[in-house]
């Protein structure tokens, strides 16, 4: 009977090896803010490099306006069809630490209506892929399991989220409102600027988005909700930039 138990050894072996590499299949499987499924391209997290300082300095401009400060009730200011967006003068500079989620963020923009500003006052994380408030190297939107899914899918290379302030002609606007910022791979179209999301006929699980381009959008939003809105904020200031300059 030994003899017997012994020959059966390397089948429940192999058994138990399948069953793990299984497992970890399945698990590898699982959308997270660092891991999505049949990703053909790894490397490695800003952590791991031994040289990574966490200093973030990045400026933006091409900017455009989505909607407008007054618009009614009943707008679209995400507007993927980017059928309500005009171009304005101004331009935006990041100086951030990540690992420490310190710095500054502001824009400073020139609208029909004067000259406004928005700043990020202090970074707050909301969310734990957001990291402390500010993040790297990570996906967000779509179905990657983090954020919403107004946004397709996108790799992200830098992101923040906090509180601050928006003021126009030196006037507040806003004050202690939520601001986010992310610089991501081209999900607007580099002519029509419209987002082709969701993308019919998608044939792979990667974002619909152009990684051979990248964006910033930005934007404050009140907490006070408005259902009429999408999204459904009284107040959502967006703005996105085509043009990204590392530093």
């Amino acid at each position: 009977m030994l003899q017997g138990a012994m020959s059966r050894m390397p089948v429940i072996l192999l058994a138990i090896l399948v069953t793990a590499m299984m497992g970890k299949q399945s698990a590898s499987a699982q959308s997270s803010a660092r891991q999505q499924p049949d990703a053909e391209v790894s490397f490695y997290a800003p952590a791991q490099h031994d040289l990574y300082d966490g200093r973030w300095v990045v400026s933006a401009s091409r900017i455009y306006q989505v909607g407008r400060l007054d618009d009614s009730p009943g707008w679209d200011h995400i507007d993927n069809a980017a059928s309500d967006v005009r171009a304005v003068n101004g331009n935006v500079e990041i100086d951030v630490d990540e690992i420490e989620n310190t710095g500054t963020f502001v824009a400073r923009l020139q609208l029909a209506t004067g000259e406004y500003v928005l700043e990020i006052d202090r970074f707050n994380e909301f969310s734990p892929c957001q990291d402390g408030g500010i993040a790297a190297s990570l996906f967000e939107h779509g179905d990657s399991g983090c954020g919403d899914t107004l946004w397709p899918k996108t790799f992200i290379f830098l992101a923040g989220w906090g509180f601050g302030r928006a003021t126009l002609n030196g006037e507040t606007l806003y004050e202690d409102y939520q601001v986010h910022f992310m610089v991501t791979q081209g999900m607007r179209d580099r002519e029509t600027l419209a987002v082709n999301y969701p993308l019919i006929g998608k044939r792979s699980p990667a974002g619909a988005v152009n990684p051979a381009t990248q964006q910033i959008d930005f934007f404050i939003r009140s907490p006070e909700n408005d259902t009429n809105n999408n999204p459904t904020r009284k107040v959502f200031d967006h703005f996105f930039g085509m043009e990204v300059t590392w530093k």
